[in-house]
């Protein structure tokens, strides 16, 4: 963190940050430490407030499946050169059911890869689209709805939406 563009807050930094606000982010993080972003996040309790609820519940109360979800936001990662994100994201996607020959073949072009089923094309494709040009085709929505239905649709255009912003804010920073 040390090329960060912002000075991270520290745990001494005052005014006091609300302590059920750093339960809450303590409590979505691997052994309850605090990360890069979450420190850089500090700086502004309302962002950091709405940015842990709002990710929180896409990673964890979303009905499309945990790994989908991982694969979207290692996708993004690359797509936007966001090394921090894909550190966070890898070893959670490989938790999830990922493979490493599929995290490779994230980093290219996914699309040409025999590794991924249909569903997870389907969602590379929403990804991609999303994330280079913002439009979405039709059709790749609708695909997407065929596999896996309006409600897990609206989560899976959200999930790369919210982490699209995730790995702006990073790079941004310098995170």
């Amino acid at each position: 963190m040390s090329d960060v563009r912002v000075t991270p807050w520290q745990d001494d930094t005052l005014p006091a940050t609300p302590p059920e606000l750093l339960a809450g982010m303590k409590a979505r993080r691997p052994g309850g430490e605090l990360i890069g972003i979450d420190r850089v996040l500090l700086k502004s309790v309302p962002l950091a407030t709405g940015w842990n609820g709002l990710l929180g519940r896409v990673r964890a109360e979303f009905e499309l499946p945990l790994e989908y979800r991982e694969l979207i936001m290692l996708r993004v990662a690359v797509l936007n050169r966001a090394e921090f994100e894909w550190g966070v994201h890898h070893p959670a996607y490989l938790r999830a059911g990922g493979t490493e020959e599929k995290c490779e073949a994230l980093k290219g072009d996914a699309a040409d890869s025999d590794l991924f089923d249909k569903e997870e094309l389907a969602l590379l494709a929403l990804t991609d689209q999303s994330t280079r040009q913002v439009e979405v085709d039709a059709d790749v929505i609708e695909e997407v709805k065929r596999l896996f239905g309006e409600a897990r649709t609206v989560e899976a255009v959200a999930t790369v939406a919210a982490y699209n912003m995730v790995s702006r804010f990073l790079v941004a920073l310098a995170i």
